[in-house]
């Protein structure tokens, strides 16, 4: 059974809402490390810039490792060599892409694809901040782009929330304006602009509208900087049920579908499969982690459980 919605009726998200998801972020992490191959830089290591050198752990000496290194108090008292091993203390400015388009006003189950992705982008944010990082942002809709610069502060955390928000406020069944596919892209070339390196990028989307271009952004972002893709689905498509009507909508046209007709069914079915394969191949093409988040389910929970997975992947490569 699923739980409730962390906030709100999972239609709209207020900014109180958003800030209260502060203490659900805890022990999330979003630093993907890779294994070190020198014998002095610890067990991890990382391509970003450091500030400095935190102390990581204390292990028994291996041939090649500097004597500098080397615990004398603690060879002392254990009788074996020991030395100290340390890592780079990272200075990652976070930029978190938030999708609030009208196909992002969707959803069969606990909450809107907005609302999901709301919260998964909040969560990310909070979590960042109490890294010790400065956190930012862009939230988008079908006519607008709103920037919250990086700051290591709770007022940018909380001005991120209140965009966020105020974007999500106005979707609404009976819309009226014009869809923006590509206003994906738009906001993705933002980013590019200012994230020479070293940046963390996490878009939360539906990755409507995706295309080549969309592919060649991505690339050229992960390129310089570490990507993460919170791609945001409703399980509706992947689980049609087998009779009645349903209505669609791009906003403003309005088409009936009967999933009584085979076809019909067939054809819904294989544009899911497809579009879902499509952003599995872009994954393993870009090397990105790219982690659906499922509007049917707790967004913390699935985030953590997401992220857990993620890193154990990585460890094990």
């Amino acid at each position: 059974m699923s739980a409730p919605p962390a906030s709100g009726d999972g239609v709209h998200v207020t900014t109180q809402q958003l800030v209260a998801l502060e203490s659900r972020a805890r022990n999330l992490t979003f630093v993907q490390r890779a294994r070190s191959h020198q014998q002095l830089a610890g067990r991890m290591q990382s391509a970003m810039r450091g500030r400095g050198l935190v102390f990581e752990e204390l292990r028994e000496y291996l041939p090649g490792d500097d004597v500098r290194a080397i615990d004398w108090r603690v060879t002392a008292r254990t009788g074996k060599p020991v030395v100290r091993v340390y890592s780079e203390e990272k200075e990652r400015p976070a930029i978190i892409v938030v999708d609030q388009r009208i196909n992002m006003f969707f959803g069969s189950r606990l909450a809107m694809k907005s609302v999901a992705a709301a919260q998964a982008a909040m969560l990310a944010a909070w979590r960042i901040l109490g890294s010790g990082d400065r956190v930012g942002g862009f939230v988008f809709d079908d006519e607008s782009v709103s920037e919250i610069k990086p700051h290591r502060s709770r007022n940018a955390v909380i001005a991120l929330a209140d965009k966020i928000a105020e974007m999500n406020g106005r979707l609404r069944a009976d819309y009226t304006g014009v869809p923006s596919p590509a206003a994906l892209d738009g906001v993705l070339q933002k980013v590019a602009s200012i994230s020479h390196h070293d940046h963390l990028v996490i878009v939360v989307s539906d990755f409507d509208g995706h295309q080549e271009a969309t592919r060649q952004l991505l690339l050229e972002l992960s390129s310089r900087n570490d990507v993460i893709c919170l791609l945001v689905y409703d399980p509706f498509l992947l689980e049609l049920p087998k009779s009645g009507d349903i209505v669609v909508s791009g906003g403003t046209l309005q088409a009936e579908l009967s999933l009584r007709q085979t076809g019909v069914r067939q054809s819904i079915d294989a544009f899911a499969r497809n579009r879902g394969r499509e952003l599995r191949d872009w994954q393993r093409q870009l090397g990105l982690p790219m982690l659906p988040i499922s509007t049917a389910d707790d967004v913390s929970a699935q985030l953590r459980s997401l992220l857990e997975q993620s890193a154990w992947r990585q460890r094990r490569r």
